[in-house]
């Protein structure tokens, strides 16, 4: 029988790769690396519509100046609008919740399978960092949830990255982070 099931973030880093014709390192989060950086994912993140990247410092110049990469976003983004699906939003580590050495965490994503495409996902703390940006939003502080389930993450884990979190120097930011925070802690009470 045939398998049926959509991934959208699949079809998006899959029709990305072969736009490509070399070698890029992309580090995804938001509901995209839900979907792809973790074992049984919900309904839910497969049906995500886009995926978000994190632009790490190290590879800001190269990538910022990469012609054959922005061109190969939108002729993704183009192939795939049939379907409303996109690559959106690819941010500047600064410009994300995460934990000052983020980046010695990234994690490996092998699915989908890609020829030049090479994916990260953030560690799980760091995941449950970016989503606290948009406060306590409910769908984001679900997606919180899965992550503590999932990986059994910890208030002893995660007080340390609430303290050291680095955030863009924006109220609207610093204000969200104290919205979530409560109901972060919830969560990670009722897991323990």
């Amino acid at each position: 029988m045939k398998d049926t099931t959509t991934n959208n973030p699949a079809d998006l880093m899959k029709t990305l790769d072969g736009f490509l014709d070399h070698e890029v390192s992309l580090v995804v989060y938001g509901r995209g690396a839900l979907c792809l950086g973790y074992e049984q994912p919900l309904a839910e993140f497969l049906n995500t519509q886009d995926v978000d990247g994190i632009i790490r410092a190290a590879q800001l110049d190269d990538l910022v100046n990469d012609e054959r990469f922005w061109n190969a976003v939108d002729a993704t983004n183009q192939a795939l609008e049939p379907r409303g699906l996109y690559i959106t939003h690819l941010f500047q580590e600064d410009q994300v919740f995460l934990r000052p050495e983020w980046e010695a965490h990234i994690v490996p994503v092998l699915r989908p399978p890609t020829r030049w495409l090479k994916l990260f996902r953030p560690h799980t703390i760091d995941l449950i960092l970016t989503k606290m940006m948009r406060g306590n939003d409910p769908q984001d502080m679900a997606d919180v949830d899965f992550l503590i389930r999932h990986d059994h993450v910890t208030a002893a884990q995660m007080e340390p990255a609430f303290a050291t979190v680095r955030m863009p120097d924006i109220q609207e930011l610093r204000d969200a982070f104290q919205r979530a925070l409560p109901v972060v802690r919830q969560l990670l009470a009722r897991h323990s």
